[in-house]
């Protein structure tokens, strides 16, 4: 079931959104080659209490984590360990907290240091598509209009969308209906409403689709050994289109 938020539930959620992006701002200047990516969960965590909230991922289904740390070939839900990032990597970093009542949710991915063109190239093209999903965020549209603008860019790129994985409502609880493919057709899906926020969160490979899960049970990484790349965004459904919420104005 979609749940519809009222005007002072969005305002919570604007208000968690913005701790999220505080954190993943902080953290962006904290992503550099010698920092282990168990070093940036624990900034997180710090940030996230210094504001009176709570890490959305720590205990969620077992994970022991505040923040999700995906590096190169890691697709999403990458744990943060004592891994050194290296000069040339990526990392995508997923964070979430609750606060007041309502869950913020986003994600970037983030270059180390320098690196390849390519790397470069599907961070951009993935952030585009992630900024052409968001334009579809309109009172009347349908579900399958955000999904195929996500899909059409990526694929004019020459990339592959991850299909295991998609995005989500979120507000009340951290993962709520709907389910958001990040493929699809035009004018298919539920109607989108006003009072809807949307978590929406392009996965793309720099190769095929295809995903495995690690043995630690979490850790997604391609099937080929591609890079990936992961952006999201948390945004609600106004009377003015869509507002990102998980974004520093």
């Amino acid at each position: 079931m979609v749940i519809l938020k009222q005007p002072d539930e969005i305002d919570k959620a604007r208000a968690s959104n913005r701790i999220v992006a505080e954190v993943l701002n902080v953290l962006r200047e904290k992503v550099k080659p010698g920092v282990t990516t168990r070093e940036l969960d624990k900034i997180a965590e710090g940030v996230t209490e210094k504001r009176r909230a709570k890490p959305a991922f720590k205990g969620y289904r077992g994970y022991p984590f505040s923040l999700c740390t995906s590096v190169n070939e890691e697709v999403v839900h990458g744990m943060p360990s004592n891994r050194i990032l290296v000069e040339g990597d990526i990392i995508g970093l997923d964070f979430g907290i609750y606060h007041q009542g309502l869950y913020g949710d986003a994600a970037i991915t983030l270059p180390v240091g320098k690196i390849g063109e390519q790397a470069a190239n599907l961070m951009q093209v993935t952030e585009q598509s992630l900024y052409s999903a968001i334009n579809q965020v309109c009172a009347g549209n349908r579900l399958g209009d955000i999904s195929a603008a996500v899909q059409e860019t990526v694929e004019a790129a020459g990339y592959s969308i991850v299909r295991d994985f998609v995005g989500h409502g979120v507000g009340k609880s951290l993962h709520e209906d709907p389910q958001i493919p990040n493929f699809g057709k035009k004018g298919r899906g539920i109607e989108l409403k006003k009072g809807m926020i949307l978590a929406i969160e392009p996965m793309v490979n720099a190769g095929q689709y295809k995903v495995k899960i690690l043995s630690d049970g979490w850790t997604v990484i391609t099937a080929d050994g591609s890079l990936s790349a992961h952006f999201e965004h948390s945004v609600a459904i106004t009377d003015n289109g869509p507002e990102i919420l998980s974004k520093l104005n």
